[in-house]
């Protein structure tokens, strides 16, 4: 017994030998729950529709179990007499590793809810790739928010160091303030989500599908080819055609036949372009009215939608709609009207 009662540090043989005993234990117990107890418990989460239970496992063996271990450890060392510079280097070396693993919860946690939001939207594997971008901000926000905690915790006098950040950080924003309202816009964009990755906009003259949506810049590839970048400020301030989300296009054009049409056949035109026009597919007849007496014919106003958004679709409609009206229209002995001017002479005797 005597020499469980020797004494180096401050400590007894005994108090090593439980401390020692503490960890092995502990560690033992906990490696005996991950393999018989954890184990299971991802079976039945992966075996079950919901994938809440998922995160929520792999969340506690990926930052609980090391928790866990560090709290075995910590108690251990609890059974000794540590002096008053080792008890402290403990303490801190404790509120490092705890500060660290809580932050790695957070941000992992933020990063998993943002992609189950994304996911259950239209268009969610094109809004992962930009998840990336959106993290980034997010941690640096995180991990700076956490440092100021740990330092303040470690007896640090942080109130110096965030009044310097606030002062520096004004300086920042009035030297970057285009930057941030890029960045800014760039999560406008991301929830609001005026558009998205392959719709086909248009801004002001330009005109292109979006190829890539950035911290700071959007990708426009044009329809002659070239990208364009357009700043995310300037998206977001201006007055976009989204033509992706048009459900059907809405067709407004004229015909003009002649003065000498006869009115029979004037009084059959708007039928007959009824009838024409519902015979072409994708087309959806709205009006077909005698509109106005023009100068030189008699002006028809038709209107009608094509059900399919896609603009080549809708020009092949057109062009369907147009041959079979000429045919009609030939069939039925009506002229199209041209620009004609009709000149009297006077014979003076």
């Amino acid at each position: 017994m005597e020499f469980f009662d020797r004494v180096y540090y401050n400590n007894t043989v005994q108090n090593y030998l439980i401390a020692t005993g503490v960890i092995v234990v502990g560690i033992l117990v906990l490696r005996i729950f991950r393999k018989a107890i954890l184990r299971r418990l991802k079976i039945w989460a992966e075996s079950t529709e919901t994938t809440f239970d998922d995160y929520l496992v792999n969340g506690f063996e990926k930052f609980g179990m090391p928790l866990l271990n560090i709290g075995v450890m910590y108690s251990a060392i609890q059974y000794l007499t540590l002096s008053e510079r080792a008890n402290k280097i403990v303490h801190n070396a404790l509120i490092v590793v705890v500060t660290f693993y809580i932050i790695r919860l957070i941000t992992t946690s933020l990063r998993i809810m943002l992609e189950s939001y994304v996911k259950h939207r239209d268009g969610g594997e094109e809004k992962l790739k930009q998840i990336k971008g959106l993290m980034i901000v997010v941690k640096i926000v995180i991990w700076a928010t956490g440092l100021v905690f740990l330092f303040d915790n470690l007896g640090y006098d942080v109130t110096a160091v965030i009044t310097g950040l606030g002062i520096g950080g004004i300086a920042v924003a009035l030297a970057a303030q285009n930057i941030l309202g890029d960045l800014f816009n760039y999560f406008v964009i991301f929830f609001d989500r005026p558009f998205e990755i392959g719709d086909f906009i248009v801004l002001d003259t330009k005109s292109g599908n979006v190829e890539h949506v950035g911290i700071k810049t959007t990708r426009i590839k044009s329809i002659s080819g070239e990208q364009i970048i357009v700043s995310n400020t300037d998206l977001t301030n201006s007055r976009l055609h989204n033509f992706k989300r048009m459900e059907k296009r809405r067709i407004l054009f004229n015909l003009g036949v002649t003065y000498q049409t006869p009115p029979e056949k004037l009084k059959q035109l708007p039928e007959l372009i009824k009838t024409t026009i519902e015979s072409v597919e994708f087309a959806e007849f709205d009006r077909a009215h005698f509109a106005a007496y023009g100068d030189f014919s008699l002006n028809f106003e038709i209107v009608y939608f094509v059900t399919n958004p896609e603009f080549k679709v809708y020009r092949e409609v057109q062009q369907a709609i147009n041959f079979k009206l000429y045919e009609a229209f030939a069939q039925l002995g009506v002229e199209f009207a041209y620009p004609t001017q009709t000149i009297f002479l006077e014979k003076n005797n």
